[in-house]
């Protein structure tokens, strides 16, 4: 389904966390290396492990690059002139949550959390975790979360 205007959302993807996946991947391709460069030694030592074993950590890395370019390239929060729509890392499509602007009352942000709240008593809402989000795109988002909210007349996020 094409995006009818993409000029209007912001996409807040999961780089941050995508990060820590590279990098064990990165270690798993090495640790199934290491069984392969073992190989010539194994007459000289027969108790070295098989080289076989090196497809283990391959087949692990190769999972781990592919969930690293899951989280890079889809986005986490997505703010549309609809609402805020939060997309989970398991199967996005099926249990994504949109949250319009009308149901949010006010908002906050700080270096961990977006907190969404839909009364003025501050009793309902929903909290989102920032630390998938990488961390010089935190303020970007909540710049742009401290506009919408300026533009609407309702009550401003605080400063981070």
């Amino acid at each position: 389904m094409p995006i009818a205007e993409p000029a209007k959302e912001l996409r807040f993807t999961r780089a941050g966390q995508a990060a820590g996946f590279w990098i064990a991947a990165a270690v798993c391709i090495m640790a199934g290396l290491v069984f392969f460069l073992l190989t010539p030694h194994r007459a000289e030592n027969p108790q070295l492990p098989h080289p076989a074993w090196g497809f283990v950590p391959l087949a692990l890395a190769a999972g781990l690059i592919r969930l690293a370019w899951r989280c890079t390239q889809h986005a986490y929060i997505l703010l549309s002139p609809i609402g805020v729509e939060v997309f989970p890392l398991f199967r996005p499509e099926a249990t994504m949550q949109v949250i319009p602007w009308q149901q949010i009352d006010s908002a906050e942000i700080d270096h961990r959390r977006l907190t969404l709240h839909f009364t003025a008593e501050k009793s309902a809402g929903i909290q989102l975790s920032l630390s998938p989000i990488a961390k010089d795109r935190r303020e970007l988002l909540a710049k742009a979360i401290r506009g919408r909210f300026k533009s609407a007349d309702r009550p401003t996020v605080p400063a981070t």
